[in-house]
C-alpha cells in the first residue's frame, strides 16, 4: 500500500528558522526602543529637575 508523497520537511524547517529569526529581531527591536525611550526620559526629568531647582 502507498503511503502517499514524501513530506517536505526541508521547505518547513528553512521557514521556521526565518520566522523565527524574524521573531527574534522584532523582539531586539522592541527592547532597544524601549531602552532608548527609558533613557530619554530619564534624560527629560533630570532636565525638568534642574530647571526646578535653577527656579528657586
Amino acid at each position: 500500500m502507498a503511503k502517499g508523497p514524501e513530506k517536505n520537511t526541508k521547505n518547513k524547517a528553512l521557514h521556521t528558522k526565518l520566522l523565527n529569526r524574524k521573531k527574534a529581531k522584532l523582539q531586539e527591536e522592541k527592547r532597544e526602543r524601549a531602552l532608548r525611550l527609558k533613557e530619554l526620559v530619564a534624560k527629560i526629568n533630570e532636565k525638568k529637575r534642574n530647571d526646578e531647582l535653577d527656579a528657586k
